[in-house]
């Protein structure tokens, strides 16, 4: 017999519509978080006495770096046979079927790792074309990373996917989309320690502005992200079949080199001169 204290979560994936187009909350989350982001890094930026023309690039180059590494991550990490034989379903929106047709299924599938490599690269490059350092850019993106992050797992509670393991906790949620077995919200604990990450780098951000360039913001941020994930993933079903039986799954072990190498720049920021 389930407990009454038990949440039962079967929200409409569709947030809105205007005309016949439909506004997911995944999309809508993804929109949310992006726009915090823009807002926070400009108030920065300003703070910085950096202009606007080194600003205003900067939100392109963020949003195809997070979509492209994402979407590059999942399906290199997660189901590589599939989509290294079906190429084009890594860059289109659509999935082909077996006579030949094809239907519109969006992006279903982004990887937070490779997210975070594609948007790393894709400062580096932004940097050289503004005439900025690398690690003050990395600082400034890092500050504000985890409200995006926060969002996106939000969307993610919202399609009731990336679903937590069975559990009989009192606040388990019953997605009844997918079953009727109550879990961990998985989503929700990531959603809540991007949130507290956010405020501990907005405090640390004020107190030690003269830190942003050294890279210890750029290190904060990924060694507490992916430390996190590393403990959040024992809560989570394995995304992929393979995961079955390995003692730390797909996210685990490529949280592993981001903890490490945030260390080292929290290390580098600390020591800086």
């Amino acid at each position: 017999m389930f407990s009454s204290l038990f949440i039962n979560w079967n929200p409409d994936v569709v947030a809105f519509h205007i005309g016949f187009f439909a506004v997911r909350w995944y999309s809508l989350c993804w929109c949310i978080g992006l726009l915090a982001v823009y807002f926070l890094m400009h108030r920065m930026f300003r703070e910085q006495k950096l202009t606007d023309e080194q600003f205003d690039p900067m939100f392109l180059y963020c949003f195809v770096g997070i979509l492209v590494g994402a979407r590059l991550g999942h399906c290199l990490f997660y189901e590589p046979e599939y989509f290294l034989a079906h190429p084009l379903e890594m860059i289109l929106p659509v999935k082909f079927t077996s006579d030949g047709s094809w239907h519109f299924t969006g992006y279903e599938g982004l990887a937070s790792h490779g997210g975070t490599i594609g948007i790393i690269l894709a400062l580096y490059f932004f940097a050289r074309k503004v005439g900025l350092t690398y690690l003050h850019v990395l600082d400034n993106v890092a500050i504000v990373t985890p409200i995006t992050a926060m969002f996106i797992r939000l969307g993610n509670l919202m399609n009731s996917e990336i679903i937590g393991r069975p559990t009989d906790v009192p606040w388990a949620f019953i997605f009844e989309r997918v079953d009727m077995v109550p879990r961990h919200p998985g989503q929700l604990y990531e959603a809540i320690c991007y949130g507290i990450f956010f405020l501990i780098h907005w405090w640390c951000y004020r107190k030690w502005p003269e830190r942003v360039g050294t890279g210890f913001f750029f290190g904060l941020c990924i060694f507490l992200i992916f430390f996190s994930r590393i403990f959040i993933e024992y809560t989570k079903e394995n995304q992929v079949a393979f995961e079955s039986g390995m003692l730390m799954n797909m996210g685990q072990l490529l949280s592993i080199p981001f903890v490490l190498l945030g260390g080292f720049f929290i290390l580098k920021g600390i020591w800086h001169r």
